[in-house]
């Protein structure tokens, strides 16, 4: 008998999350902290099981308690992690942030030399990166080799299905931007959706106006150009139609993790068959729903949760337009 197509694979960035509980604080007056499962894949992945499908994470860790704490968690929160190597050479990497309601939340990253989750390889691919419905990939991933490779072998293999790219551009992953936006663009050849804040959108389109940027990132072969403008809202594009859909105010408590919430629920509506505009509707409330909460993993909403704000906030309507093809 075969086995049953995975919904979802993510392959990316893991790790360990030190969230500080003590708000409007620097850093070096913090006292207590929580820790939470962090990285875009992992987070993007426990956002797809909270939404009812099957999801695996393929990614790397330390062979250290917190490689253990991450792998224990993924599979707490509903996803495979068999597909999570463990790599002796490097530790789980750990990432603090500052807490500055509504719009300041800085990162710090602990991730030299590298990190696991970077070493992984063509051989660590599972099968599912190629079968699934949805293959969900992050920019940061191709930052270093042997992850590289291993993306776009990844690319390579897909038959059938929905390919994502997060746009995820974190500079300090990277030796220049013009490194960056290469990779970027050879990867969108062989994507179907593209995700991204202005920021991200710059790099990998080089434009921060959204519909120049969605317009630039069909041009280079995506079906789906989804260009997030934090407090202004969400524009996606495709060759045939305009959505635009306004922000889901909340009380933002930590902004770190709504991207990935959004994603999550983005793959939710690919995955049910919805229109565009239901797809980013529901993905915007659910990205509001991770701000308002410290962390990011665990504030990954459920479908009710989900439907409850949206209905909580009748004024929140898609405008939507047709476009010449």
């Amino acid at each position: 008998m075969d086995e049953p197509v995975l919904d979802v694979c993510t392959i990316g960035r893991c790790g360990v999350d030190l969230y500080p509980l003590e708000m409007n604080t620097p850093l070096e007056d913090v006292t207590r902290f929580g820790k939470f499962l962090g990285g875009s894949s992992a987070n993007v992945a426990v956002s797809v099981a909270r939404l009812g499908h099957s999801v695996a994470c393929a990614t790397g860790v330390g062979d250290d308690p917190f490689g253990r704490f991450v792998r224990s968690e993924l599979a707490r929160l509903g996803v495979d992690a068999t597909h999570v190597v463990v790599n002796p050479e490097f530790n789980t990497p750990v990432t603090f942030c500052e807490v500055f309601p509504p719009d300041n939340f800085p990162l710090f990253f602990y991730r030299q030399p590298t990190t696991p989750d970077l070493e992984i390889g063509i051989g660590d691919l599972p099968r599912d990166a190629a079968t699934a419905r949805i293959l969900w990939l992050t920019v940061s991933g191709l930052s270093a080799e042997p992850s590289r490779s291993a993306h776009f072998e990844a690319l390579r293999r897909r038959d059938g299905g929905v390919t994502v790219l997060d746009l995820d551009y974190r500079p300090r992953f990277w030796s220049s931007e013009q490194e960056a936006t290469t990779q970027v663009q050879r990867a969108l050849e062989h994507v179907d959706v593209a995700i991204g804040n202005l920021e991200e959108c710059r790099i990998a389109a080089g434009s921060t106006d959204p519909d120049a940027a969605a317009l630039a990132l069909l041009e280079r072969g995506v079906r789906i150009a989804i260009v997030k403008q934090g407090m202004m809202g969400t524009l996606a594009r495709t060759a045939t139609e305009r959505v635009y859909v306004p922000v889901t105010n909340v009380q933002v408590r930590n902004g770190l993790g709504a991207g990935d919430g959004f994603g999550g629920a983005v793959c939710h509506g690919l995955l049910q068959g919805w229109d565009l505009a239901e797809t980013v509707a529901f993905a915007s409330a659910a990205g509001a729903l991770v701000a308002s909460r410290l962390e990011c993993s665990t504030a990954m909403p459920r479908i009710d949760e989900v439907e409850r704000l949206m209905a909580a906030n009748p004024q929140v309507v898609p405008v939507v337009s047709r476009v010449r093809d």
